[in-house]
C-alpha cells in the first residue's frame, strides 16, 4: 500500500529564496494579464456569502459531469462556484449560466499557453479569493475526506484554522471500471463512482523536490496501466487543492506545488501524518475513449505534448483497467484505512 512520507529537504538559503520570490511574482503577473483575455458571461460575485468555502475550476465540454460535480460540493457546503469556460461547444457555458451560485467567465485563449488555465484560475483566485478558503479543482475531481457525512467544508476549515493550518493536502486517486473503457453506461447526475468502482491500493512513492520542497507523488493505475516502462513520466498524484488563500500566493503546477514555499509541507502524502483528503478522479467514465482523441489532436495537456500521444492511443483502445489486485471503492473510511489519507481529528 502507500509508503511512508517523503523526508523534508534542508533549507533554501538566501539565494533560493529570493529566486523563487522572484518566480512567484512573474506568476502572479501572468495572472494579472490573463484577465484580459476572459469574458463575463455571468457575474454573481457580489452575491458571495461572506463566509464559506469557494470553488474554482477551469473545463471545456464537462456537461455530462457537470450535474454530479455541482451537486457534490453543494452538498459539501460550498458557498460559490467560479468557473472558467475554455470554449466548449456542448452546453456546458448554457448550463453553468443558469445556476444561481456559479459566476462564469468564457475565453477561447489556449490553455496550454496560459499554464493549463492557472493564469486564469491566479487572476480570480487574486481578485475573488484573498482571506477565503478556496478550493481548486478540476470538474472530473471530487474531493472526499474522513468525517465528511458529518462534517462538511465549513466544518473542515474552522477545523485546520484551530489547529493552525493553512491548507489541506490531498492525494489524486483514479477510480476505474472492470471491464473495457466504453462497455459502460453512465447517466449525467449519477454518480460516478457507481460506475467507477475501483482503484489501485498501491503502491505510491513520495519524494520532496528541490527547490520549492513540493511533494511528487507517483504510482498507482495509470502508471501501471500506461507508463509501466517509463514510470519516471507517470501522472503526478499530490495536490493541495483547499487553502486559505491570499493574493500573494501562486499555483506553480496545476495545484501540486504552490508558492510561497512554505506552503508545500502542508500535505506530506501518503503514509503521512497531516491532516489530508483524496480527490476522486473520475476520468475514466465511458466518454474517456472519444474524448482521448480528441484531446490528441488538441495538443494542450502536456508539455510536450507528441511525446504522450501513446497515452491517448492507449485510452482510445478502451483497455480494462481492472486487475486482480483492484480494490473496491468503499468511502473515505476505507481509504484512510489504506493510509491514503490521514483522519481529520474531529
Amino acid at each position: 500500500m502507500a509508503q511512508s512520507a517523503a523526508p523534508d529537504l534542508p533549507p533554501l538559503g538566501l539565494t533560493g529564496a529570493y529566486r523563487l520570490r522572484w518566480k512567484r511574482r512573474r506568476l502572479l503577473w501572468r495572472a494579472l494579464r490573463a484577465r484580459h483575455q476572459l469574458q463575463k458571461v455571468a457575474d454573481r460575485t457580489r452575491e458571495i456569502p461572506g463566509q464559506g468555502v469557494l470553488v474554482f475550476t477551469v473545463l471545456r465540454n464537462e456537461i455530462t459531469r457537470l450535474p454530479y460535480f455541482l451537486e457534490h460540493y453543494r452538498r459539501m457546503g460550498a458557498a460559490h462556484f467560479l468557473v472558467v469556460d475554455n470554449g466548449s461547444d456542448d452546453g456546458s457555458a448554457e448550463m453553468l449560466a443558469e445556476q444561481p451560485d456559479v459566476s462564469l467567465w468564457r475565453t477561447e485563449a489556449s490553455y496550454r499557453d496560459t499554464r493549463f488555465g492557472l493564469d486564469w484560475l491566479g487572476w480570480l483566485l487574486i481578485r475573488h479569493g484573498h482571506r477565503r478558503w478556496c478550493l481548486t479543482v478540476d470538474a472530473d475531481e471530487l474531493l472526499v475526506f474522513s468525517g465528511m457525512e458529518a462534517h462538511g467544508l465549513s466544518d473542515l476549515t474552522q477545523r485546520l484554522e484551530q489547529d493552525g493550518r493553512e491548507g489541506f493536502g490531498a492525494l489524486m486517486l483514479d477510480l476505474y471500471p472492470k471491464g473495457p473503457l466504453d462497455s459502460q453506461t453512465y447517466a449525467p447526475g449519477q454518480d460516478p463512482c457507481e460506475v467507477l468502482q475501483w482503484f489501485d491500493g498501491g503502491p505510491y512513492r513520495a519524494v520532496r523536490q528541490q527547490p520549492k520542497g513540493n511533494l511528487w507523488v507517483q504510482g498507482g493505475a495509470r502508471e501501471r496501466m500506461f507508463f509501466r516502462d517509463q514510470p519516471e513520466h507517470s501522472p503526478t498524484l499530490n495536490k493541495l487543492p483547499l487553502v486559505r488563500w491570499n493574493r500573494r500566493y501562486a499555483y506553480v503546477n496545476s495545484t501540486h506545488s504552490m508558492l510561497p514555499p512554505q506552503m508545500n509541507g502542508l500535505y506530506d502524502g501518503p503514509g503521512g501524518t497531516s491532516p489530508s483528503g483524496v480527490l476522486l478522479h473520475t476520468k475514466f467514465l465511458p466518454e474517456i475513449v472519444s474524448k482521448s482523441a480528441t484531446e490528441k489532436q488538441r495538443q494542450q495537456h502536456f508539455h510536450t505534448p507528441h511525446l504522450f500521444d501513446f497515452y491517448y492511443d492507449r485510452i482510445t483502445g478502451a483497455p480494462d483497467m481492472w486487475h486482480a489486485g483492484a480494490v473496491r471503492y468503499q468511502g473515505p473510511d476505507q481509504l484512510a484505512a489504506l493510509g491514503l489519507m490521514v483522519p481529520v481529528d474531529w
